[in-house]
Parts: C-alpha cells; structure tokens; sequence
C-alpha cells in the first residue's frame, strides 16, 4: 500500500475546502494516524491560497469519532492540540475526507479552549445545517472535553507514541 495519504476537508454538501498530504503511520478499520511533514504545502481552496506549515504533526482522524486531532510536534514534544469537530471520516484508496462542522477544540500553552464558534453559526445558516446536526456537533463537542480530561484514546499517549517517526 502507497503510504501518502491526502486529507480532504470539506464543508457541508461536500463542497473541497482545504487539502494536504501526509504519510501513513497506522491504519486500523477505525481510524488512521498520519504524519504531517514539516513544510508541507496546504492548498486551501475557498481562500483560493495555498500555504505553508511550518510544523510536524501527528494527526488522528476517525472513522467512527466526530472529531479528528493534530498535534504539533516541538522538539519532541507535542507544543499543541488542535481538534475539528467533523461528520465521521471516510478513507477511499489514498484519501481521506471529512465534513468539517467548524466547531474547533484547540489547546496552547496547556490551555483547552473551543474556537470558531462564530464560523459554526454563521455557516449553520449559510449551509442550512439540519437542527439535529447542530445539536450532534455541540454534543460531540462535550464528548471530545469528556475524552481529553479522562485520557482516553487518542489521548492516552496514542499520538506521543509516534513522536520518534519525526527525524531530529
């Protein structure tokens, strides 16, 4: 199996919003882990640029999970946290795409805090989100919080364990 992968992120109707490739570290029937390599180019299409990541990450996307996680990788250690709040991933061949709900869980300098909640509400109305997608995403919201404080998986270590694939 070709170990490149591309994320597709799109928005609701399945419209192409951003898009990147990764390497492949793990692939189970649930989720995958990526490795995000460090000045990789993300090719964002609705700002129609494309730009540069100046960080390694480890990125988890589900198959089953409302949410996907990437964590920048400093020095050997995860420096931060950012989680979409996303429709369930799928995996076709080399690609993987999700529905991003806009909804972000971010967590900087050891801190969690939920981000673009105005972008979720004002996309809910520009994409006419059905009212039970809108409750799904707040409700999965608190289920990624009950995740992260619990360190269940992918927070119990499952990312750090990839932290020696970044070269040094």
């Amino acid at each position: 199996m070709d170990n490149q992968i591309t994320i597709q992120v799109l928005k609701y109707g399945n419209l192409l919003h951003y898009e990147w490739n990764t390497t492949l570290l793990e692939k189970t029937d649930s989720h995958i882990f990526v490795l995000g390599k460090y000045g990789r180019k993300l090719n964002h299409y609705t700002k129609q640029k494309v730009f540069t990541i100046e960080a390694w990450t480890v990125e988890y996307f589900s198959f089953n999970s409302w949410f996907t996680v990437s964590a920048d990788v400093v020095g050997g250690k995860i420096q931060q946290f950012y989680c979409n709040i996303n429709q369930p991933a799928k995996i076709e061949g080399n690609i993987v795409s999700f529905v991003d709900l806009d909804l972000d869980y971010v967590q900087r300098n050891g801190e969690w805090k939920v981000v673009d909640e105005d972008e979720f509400e004002s996309n809910a109305i520009k994409f006419a989100y059905p009212e039970a997608l809108i409750h799904k995403a707040w409700e999965e919201l608190h289920s990624l919080k009950e995740l992260i404080r619990k360190k269940t998986f992918p927070f119990d270590g499952s990312l750090e364990k990839f932290i020696d694939c970044i070269p040094r």
